[in-house]
């Protein structure tokens, strides 16, 4: 019988970080990107690398379907910048307490300066 290992921090659980993309680019090049990478989010940083938040080909998808779409809409239209996001030194029972409920999908972990070191999938 072999034992799951315990992670006990964001750092011993989340996986890299995978495409990081700058915050203004349009929905239909993110879409492009990410079927180019075979990535299923975007890390959005801005023109100094720091991490805004992410946006995941659902969201990309359904922005695109929308009734009000436009090709001028960009990925800073789709986040506040505001996260939510995690610190690599977190427990992840800490991480999992500190997201809302319904947040279900991917979360960037970033350093203290802003940085994104990598992705957490949160799941209940």
């Amino acid at each position: 019988m072999s034992a799951r290992p315990v992670h006990s921090t964001v750092t011993d659980a989340m996986d890299p970080a995978g495409p990081q993309v700058w915050y203004d680019m349009t929905v239909e090049v993110a879409l492009s990107v990410m079927a180019a990478a075979r990535a299923e989010h975007l890390l959005l940083c801005d023109e100094d690398g720091l991490c805004l938040g992410l946006v995941t080909q659902a969201r990309l998808t359904a922005a695109r379907d929308s009734p009000g779409y436009t090709d001028r809409i960009r990925l800073d239209d789709l986040t506040d910048g505001s996260g939510p996001f995690l610190s690599p030194l977190a427990s992840r029972k800490e991480a999992g307490d500190a997201m809302p409920f319904e947040r279900l999908g991917p979360v960037p972990v970033v350093d203290e300066h802003g940085s994104a070191l990598g992705v957490l999938a949160l799941s209940r």
